[in-house]
């Protein structure tokens, strides 16, 4: 076997060692053997090409047009020439594919079902981090930079996945990134002749070559030893990070790194509670997603939802796989609702903004009936729609019609034990959960006795009296450990104060869910209602038999707690005061919001007269700045005025290292006092426009810089002064020390002073011109290293480019 073939063989091998880090990601994993099947036929072509020989770039391009042959045969069959040569119809299906994948993959949760688009995706990265593996490390026979496509096959997979076996994975791709590297190896020393071994024997009556040692032993091969250095930097790779400060919670956290179309783990589709809600409540406009008309007395209510997150598995919350039909005509009724619970149906007419491009229909729940156009599908269990087949809400125009719930508190205290199934699905907690936040759950709830006032108690806690602070700029995170972290600490937003009483609510046998979507919005003059990034929102809904799910709301100055919750809510005293103080607005609020002066008690009553205004969710009601924040921007402030500074700086440590100290010990020592002194005074001229030039001897320089500055009188005998120190240091046969030079270099810069404007003297102070010689130390500095280490190809054409350097100034 050649070694030509040996390395396209582990170039093969390496790519499938870090696709299998794709795997946790999508089930089944049958796309695996279907991606190596392809990504062998297409390194196959590259051997032949090789073989023949062609050009590099040949070999290249066949490889490419082969994956897209191969590609065409496996995905667009039926729109290909004779099933393989791809037409526009076929690329076209390409394209469609490659956004329904796109879209499943933040629609799905890890691990999500192997549809189309998103095989499509794996198959066609793996063969094209493949082909560029094979490009490098055998076209172009340069292997080690092909760890960096390898890296980033490995990366997505990584930033994706939310299990703890990471580390394994990477050892896996490590292990086929030094299999290509030894195989590289292996071949450039083939190429000199025989692999020569450590322990091959000595032919007979031949001396031992000088690879032998003293002894006689042969010193270890090169292969061997490579071997050896790999072995221990992947050990490094994987025992280092052990011994670093965790990153839990933070932008590596699963659930919190996500982004919109899938980062954390892709639990809804545009509308990731972690990034994409924070990011919005952050935003510094309030910019309009929705806006709608409704026959609703009054919106308070009229909570716009998208998804519910019905799964927590201790590392985030999520939306379960579920099974979607075509939407009806009339949609079932919700499940749970008994006829005795009071009902109202209410019309609204909703447009999205042109720019929102949402998957998920944001819905009034619960939603009886549903008026769209577009490829919408329905998911029974959430009452939720989503786009099929890239379908979004960019510019879309609804009719709903949705019920207006309002059970009394009573029929939510008397109500059943839900069904086996409901309290089976709904309640469950990972093992992962702190003991705290079921030990807090039951404190927060003692001398309750059913599952409504548990509930209440819950609410008001997070709300009221529990001591939590409103505060987007908080770190997020979603996991067992966030929550524990929030409990502790007691600020957040909207999603931590929504996924703690879930989890909590869980803990005590309730079944609960989190849903996501906006707040009702603000009332404008013609009628309608808008709805802005700022109204995003996060919120628990508990599930109570002859009822359904049910809304509460435990964050903070949002939103609105529903009336059916006040009636075992705690008077409204000093002490229940919230810790958020809400901002008023004279304009009117479709969504009021109970600030922190109107007690639940005092709502109760009617006593907080009209809406209230809705606190705007961008974290001024947290109290203040956070310590991130204000570090932030005290250390950009502090760098803004450091960096103007540091010529200035730069001049005064320079000069005061020249000008400073006696003579020196030794005649070598003086002379060394007396040309730093002179660079200093040569630079000083140059900080106030006079440039030097190393061509005149310093007595002809001083007179220059004397006749265009105009120094006289006792500055310019100084310089003279200076000018002969400086000759007699560098062509007396004996030259000696001369005293006084600094201080006569002193009387110099103090004519300079003296002769110059106000401006030039500010200039020569703040912004000395000298200073770029910082500049050209450090270009000297680059260009020894690059003299010393090899100058890549491309630092010698910007080197021919720049040309002489000899005029500055």
């Amino acid at each position: 076997m050649s070694g030509s073939v040996r390395l396209s063989i582990c170039a093969t091998l390496a790519t499938v060692a870090a696709a299998c880090a794709l795997l946790p990601l999508v089930d089944p994993a049958a796309w695996l053997l279907q991606a190596m099947l392809l990504l062998a036929l297409q390194s196959a072509v590259g051997v032949a090409a090789r073989r023949v020989p062609l050009a590099r770039s040949l070999t290249v391009t066949a490889q490419f047009l082969v994956a897209l042959l191969l590609l065409t045969l496996v995905f667009a069959r039926g729109e290909a020439l004779g099933g393989v040569l791809p037409s526009p119809q076929a690329l076209h299906e390409f394209a469609l594919l490659l956004r329904e994948g796109a879209d499943d993959v933040g629609q799905y949760a890890i691990p999500a079902p192997l549809t189309d688009g998103i095989q499509l995706l794996l198959i066609g990265g793996v063969l094209v981090i493949g082909l560029v593996v094979d490009a490098l490390a055998v076209t172009y026979r340069s292997a080690a930079p092909a760890g960096l496509p390898l890296l980033a096959l490995y990366s997505v997979a990584a930033g994706l996945s939310d299990n703890g076996s990471d580390w394994l994975w990477f050892l896996v791709a490590a292990a086929g990134y030094l299999l290509l590297l030894l195989a590289e190896g292996r071949d450039r020393l083939s190429q000199w002749g025989r692999v020569f071994s450590g322990g091959a024997p000595h032919p007979p009556g031949m001396p031992p070559s000088g690879l032998a040692g003293a002894g006689g032993s042969p010193v270890l091969a090169p292969v061997r030893t490579g071997r050896r250095i790999g072995a221990l930097a992947l050990g490094i790779a994987l025992a280092v990070p052990v011994a670093l400060p965790s990153l839990d919670g933070g932008l590596l956290d699963r659930q919190g790194s996500g982004g919109g179309s899938g980062g954390g783990g892709g639990t809804i589709s545009a509308v990731n509670p972690l990034v994409s809600l924070q990011d919005s409540l952050n935003q510094p406009e309030n910019k309009e997603v929705l806006r709608y008309r409704t026959s609703s007395q009054t919106t308070q209510d009229l909570y716009l939802r998208i998804v519910a997150l019905d799964k927590f598995d201790g590392t985030s919350w999520k939306s379960s796989e579920r099974h979607v039909t075509d939407v009806p005509s009339q949609l079932p009724s919700p499940t749970g609702l008994g006829p005795s619970v009071r009902v109202s149906s209410i019309d609204t007419s909703i447009s999205a903004a042109d720019w929102y491009a949402q998957n998920w229909l944001p819905l009034p729940y619960p939603a009886s009936k549903v008026e769209i156009d577009g490829r919408w599908r329905y998911e029974p269990e959430g009452r939720t729609l989503v786009g099929d087949r890239g379908q979004t809400t960019r510019g879309a125009h609804y009719r709903v019609t949705s019920l207006l719930v309002e059970p009394t508190a009573e029929q939510l205290a008397t109500a059943p034990t839900p069904s086996p199934r409901v309290l089976r699905e709904y309640t469950q907690v990972p093992g992962s959960l702190p003991s705290v936040v079921a030990r807090t759950a039951r404190q927060v709830t003692a001398g309750t006795t059913n599952a409504y006032q548990k509930a209440v108690k819950l609410q008001d806690w997070f709300a009221v009296n529990g001591g939590f602070r409103y505060d987007t700029q908080v770190q997020s995170g979603s996991g067992s450990a966030a929550i524990a972290r929030f409990l502790k600490q007691k600020e957040g937003f909207c999603v931590h104060f929504s996924f703690s009483m879930a989890a909590m609510a869980r803990t005590l046998g309730i079944p609960a869910r989190v849903a996501v979507g906006f707040t009702p919005g603000t009332a404008q003059a013609d009628g309608s209602v808008s709805v802005g990034l700022k109204d995003a929102h996060a919120w628990p809904e508990l599930y109570f038999e002859g009822v359904g799910w049910t809304r509460f709301e435990p964050t903070p100055s949002r939103g609105t707690q529903p009336d059916y919750t006040m009636e075992q809510t705690p008077s409204g005293d000093a002490s229940d005061e919230p810790t958020a103080q809400p901002s008023t607005s004279s304009e009117p609020s479709a969504a009021p919001t109970a600030s922190d002066t109107c007690t639940p008690e005092m709502k109760k009553l009617g006593d907080c007269g009209g809406a209230a205004a809705q606190q705007p969710d961008n974290g001024a009601s947290g109290g203040g700045w956070s310590a991130t924040k204000v570090t932030s921007w005290s250390s950009l402030a502090l760098l803004l005025i450091v960096m103007p500074l540091l010529p200035m700086l730069y001049r005064r440590r320079i000069r005061a290292r020249r000008l400073g100290g006696s003579g020196g010990r030794t005649e070598q020592d003086a002379a060394d006092r007396t040309l730093a002194a002179w660079r200093e005074l040569v630079d000083s001229a140059w900080d106030f426009g006079v440039l030097p030039n190393d061509s005149q001897t310093s007595r002809k320089a001083v007179a220059r810089i004397v006749r265009i500055i105009g120094l006289d009188g006792e500055a310019a005998l100084a310089a003279q002064r200076v000018a002969a120190a400086v000759e007699q240091v560098l062509y007396a046969p004996r030259p000696g020390p001369v005293a006084g030079v600094a201080d006569d270099v002193r009387r110099v810069l103090a004519g300079f002073r003296a002769q110059a404007g106000r401006r030039e003297r500010l200039r020569a102070l703040v912004a000395p011109r000298s200073a770029v010689q910082l500049m050209w130390a450090g270009a000297r500095r680059r260009s020894a290293l690059v003299e010393r280490w090899g100058a890549p190809r491309w630092a010698r054409w910007a080197s021919q480019l720049r040309g002489p350097r000899g005029q500055r100034g």
